[in-house]
C-alpha cells in the first residue's frame, strides 16, 4: 500500500516535536533515537522510517525549531510601521516564561557545541545566522528607502546587530543572576543604536 502523503506528515510533525522536546531536556549528547521514539509513541522502526540516523534527525529539529523562531520573528517585526522598530522588536528574546524561549536556548547552544567540531552542523548554525541577516536587512533596506537611514553596507550592518543580539542573549541566558533580563533589554538597545547611530539620517 503506497504511503498516505497526509499521514507522512503527521508522523513526521509528531518526530519533530518529540525531538525538540527530548534534546531540550537531555541534550544531544544525552538523547538516543530510543528516548524520540518513546516521546514520540512510535516504535523504532517507524522513527528511522523517517530519519534514518540521530544526526539526520537533529539536524531536522534544528531546522524545524529555527523555522518557528524564523516566523514568529517576522511576524513580530510585521507589526511595526517604522524600520527601526522592527529592528529593536526582539524584546521576546529575554522572556523565560515563554515557551518558545524555553526551548530556544537549550537547542541553540547544543547545535553552537556540535557544529565546532561538525561541518554539518557549521552549515545549519550558518543558515541560522544568514535567516537572522536577511530579516534584518529587509528592514534596514527599507529604512534607506524611508531616507531615515543613510547608505550603507546593509548585509555587514545586520551581521553587526544579529552579533549583538546572539552575543547579549547567550550572556543573559548563561548568566542570568549577574546578567538580568532588564540588564539584556536595556544593552541590546544601547549596543543597536551604536551600530546604527553613524546611519541616521
Amino acid at each position: 500500500m503506497p504511503p498516505i502523503p497526509e499521514l507522512e506528515e503527521i508522523r513526521k510533525a509528531q518526530i519533530l516535536d518529540a525531538g525538540l522536546l527530548t534534546l531540550t531536556r537531555k541534550g544531544a549528547a544525552g538523547t538516543t533515537l530510543d528516548d524520540v521514539c518513546k516521546a514520540a509513541g512510535l516504535s523504532k522502526g517507524g522513527l528511522i522510517h523517517y530519519y534514518k540516523t540521530k544526526k539526520i534527525l537533529f539536524s531536522a529539529v534544528f531546522r524545524e525549531f529555527f523555522t518557528r523562531i524564523f516566523t514568529r520573528s517576522a511576524d513580530t517585526m510585521s507589526q511595526f510601521d517604522l524600520p527601526l522598530d522592527q529592528i529593536l522588536s526582539y524584546d521576546w528574546l529575554y522572556d523565560t516564561d515563554d515557551p518558545q524561549i524555553r526551548l530556544g536556548y537549550p537547542l541553540l547552544l547544543d547545535l553552537m557545541s556540535l557544529a565546532a567540531h561538525d561541518e554539518d552542523y557549521r552549515m545549519i548554525m550558518e543558515e541560522w545566522i544568514n535567516n537572522w541577516v536577511k530579516l534584518l536587512s529587509a528592514a534596514l533596506e527599507k529604512a534607506i528607502e524611508q531616507k531615515t537611514f543613510k547608505p550603507m553596507d546593509v548585509t555587514d550592518v545586520a551581521r553587526s546587530i544579529s552579533a549583538v543580539y546572539q552575543g547579549i542573549a547567550t550572556r543573559w541566558y548563561l548568566g542570568k543572576d549577574t546578567h538580568t533580563r532588564q540588564w539584556a533589554l536595556d544593552t541590546y538597545r544601547k549596543g543597536i543604536m551604536g551600530v546604527l547611530s553613524p546611519f541616521m539620517a
